[in-house]
């Protein structure tokens, strides 16, 4: 992650993913020129996860950095064990909220009172938030002891189907469409003094674990160049899928063809 001013607020939405994402790749064996040609994705077996995350984290940035701007938008805030961090921390007259992105394309969600699934498989994702979320009230209450509890949200991006069930007792779960309009209709329970204290006492690299410095415009600019040739051998494959597709319409329509003849000379 980088720190390349006095303040959190010099990270980059996925940051610390995008980091891990092109240290995998790097690793990754180049593709054939055949297998450009036909669309195989530049990504690596063991990156495709880190690129998905890298994708959701900064889906959410975007919409979180249309907030007011009597909201403070942190990203990829480090706390705990060396790969332990916060997807995006949030605060405003709503409230101080620990946000965690989960990428899910092709998974279907269900969400029940205590239990978080994907694809019918349990997974932490309750339990981790709301760790978070403790984490993060516990530090803001050594210098506001009445400030109240921090809001732990999960935000699906581009889920196949989400299904709250039951409502979980403390987490908020929502669609990544739903994450802005649900911040901005909350009543609010911090005065612009409070906000601003809070955002003070989070808005500093002193109170986190310090982490390497990296470029941030480099880092960028380089996860951009991997995301577009991703993007383009995406369609060169979808593009192949429709030849083939054509393919096999035309082949079909000339075995139709010669099965007509056949049956007109009986």
């Amino acid at each position: 992650m980088t720190l390349d001013s006095a303040t959190m607020q010099g990270g980059l939405a996925a940051q610390s993913v995008t980091e891990q994402l092109l240290r995998v790749q790097g690793s990754a064996a180049l593709r054939s020129r055949s297998a450009r040609f036909f669309g195989l994705s530049p990504l690596g077996a063991d990156s495709m996860s880190w690129y998905l995350g890298a994708k959701g984290e900064i889906v959410v940035g975007s919409i979180l950095a249309t907030l007011p701007p009597d909201w403070t938008v942190l990203h990829a805030v480090p706390i705990g064990s060396a790969n332990a961090e916060i997807d995006h921390l949030v605060v405003g007259p709503g409230g101080i909220f620990t946000i965690t992105t989960k990428h899910h394309p092709r998974n279907d969600i269900r969400v029940g009172r205590t239990t978080l699934q994907v694809d019918g498989e349990p997974v932490p994702f309750l339990r981790n938030a709301e760790y978070e979320a403790e984490r993060i009230t516990n530090l803001v209450r050594e210098r506001m002891p009445l400030v109240a509890p921090v809001q732990p949200v999960i935000v699906f991006v581009q889920p196949r189907l989400l299904t709250i069930e039951q409502r979980p007792v403390q987490v908020k779960v929502l669609d990544a469409e739903n994450v802005r309009a649900w911040l901005m209709r909350l009543h609010p329970v911090l005065s612009a003094g409070e906000v601003q204290e809070v955002a003070d006492i989070l808005d500093s690299p002193h109170v986190w674990r310090a982490l390497p410095e990296t470029t941030p415009d480099d880092l960028r600019d380089r996860f951009t160049e991997l995301d577009q040739r991703v993007r383009s051998t995406g369609i060169r494959r979808m593009l192949w899928s429709l030849v083939a597709a054509a393919g096999t319409v035309a082949a079909g329509y000339v075995v139709f063809q010669l099965v007509e003849a056949a049956l007109a000379s009986v």
